[in-house]
């Protein structure tokens, strides 16, 4: 994808992320939905990408498993044509991580977890 953000749009995804990394997935969900309202163009589906992420692990937090395992199915599918990393954003590790997620949620696996186990979105350097 080609073309930049505007600087209030870097900023919302900033602050996004921020909420995304504490564990606060609805608070992200709503941050990165006001900018994905503003978006135009094939970023729409990035930052809906990181909603659905965002909302899958807000519902695998309410035990919601069946809504837990559809948002991250398909904000995985929304991100996946982005690569490795779009606005300095490690994509990679972040489909990684909720990918590994995803698999818990299939197996059956103990879903327990701190904040700090849950992926992280990280910009890369």
């Amino acid at each position: 994808m080609s073309g930049q953000l505007t600087s209030e749009l870097m900023r919302q995804l900033q602050k996004g992320i921020e909420e995304f990394n504490a564990g606060r997935f609805f608070e992200c969900h709503e941050i990165l939905e006001d900018a994905w309202h503003e978006v135009r163009g094939s970023g729409r589906d990035f930052f809906q990408g990181l909603i659905q992420i965002a909302v899958g692990f807000y519902h695998l937090g309410n035990q919601n498993l069946r809504g837990g395992r559809s948002q991250l199915e398909k904000g995985l599918c929304k991100l996946e044509k982005y690569g490795e990393s779009l606005y300095g954003i490690d994509l990679a590790g972040l489909r990684q991580g909720a990918a590994d997620w995803l698999e818990k949620v299939r197996t059956g696996a103990d879903l327990t977890a701190h904040v700090r186990d849950l992926p992280k979105i990280h910009f890369s350097g």
